[in-house]
């Protein structure tokens, strides 16, 4: 079953000396539990299209289907509390609140949303289980490795349970033991909790452990194909 459709995309920004267009009439689809990479040089359009499909932005031309929302025409507070029950984003910088504990972090989506407080804790509590960080609930980032920083921001992704998680070079600050281990929680959260998951990566072990890598240049696809594990076995 097909979650997620762009139909006809496109995406310019108003520059100072032309016009950009980091996406050009984009068809592109991601089927429900399906894990995709997306790959391709600096400039291709990739967190462009993350940002599409979290409502950050809104395409210059085309539709955004996710799930059973269009979300191209929503108002700017119907988009806002889609995005809320939605969307999970995962960033390569964390944006974790540093003067808030790892619980209040991964608190921070919930209270967007309408739900007891015994319903809160019992949702951060699920989510700090299922990133392995029970013991570290009342830790400041500060006080957290870079690897358990960023177990602590997919926490926080996936606390609302949301339609599709969205992650951004969500290894590109880790050393490669942290970047296996946060690879691998990543595909725990499609194998074993049946998320959709869409990534950006440069790196192509990290692509190797998505269903799918779609290649893109220039806002254009130019490559899909399965992914291998390849990369994977060559660094193990």
């Amino acid at each position: 079953m097909t979650l997620i459709e762009l139909r006809g995309v496109t995406k310019t920004f108003a520059g100072r000396v032309e016009t950009v267009t980091p996406i050009e009439d984009l068809d592109f689809t991601v089927g429900a539990g399906e894990f995709v990479s997306l790959m391709g040089p600096s400039g291709s359009g990739k967190t462009t299209l993350l940002h599409l499909l979290a409502g950050i932005d809104r395409p210059t031309k085309g539709s955004v289907r996710v799930g059973d929302a269009e979300i191209t025409g929503l108002s700017a507070s119907a988009l806002a509390s889609w995005r809320a029950r939605a969307v999970g984003y995962v960033f390569q910088q964390y944006n974790l609140i540093p003067v808030l504990t790892a619980f209040e972090n991964v608190e921070v989506p919930l209270l967007l949303l309408r739900m007891s407080r015994s319903e809160r804790e019992q949702r951060i509590g699920t989510a700090l289980a299922a990133v392995g960080l029970t013991d570290r609930a009342h830790h400041l980032p500060r006080q957290l490795s870079g690897g358990q920083q960023q177990r602590v921001a997919i926490a926080r992704a996936i606390v609302a349970d949301p339609v599709v998680v969205l992650a951004d070079e969500p290894t590109g600050n880790l050393d490669r033991t942290a970047a296996r281990a946060t690879l691998e929680l990543l595909r725990r959260l499609v194998d074993e909790f049946g998320k959709t998951l869409v990534m950006v990566t440069h790196d192509h072990e990290a692509a190797a452990r998505a269903d799918r890598v779609v290649e893109l240049d220039k806002g254009r696809i130019v490559g899909a194909n399965a992914a291998t594990t390849s990369e994977v076995d060559e660094h193990a």
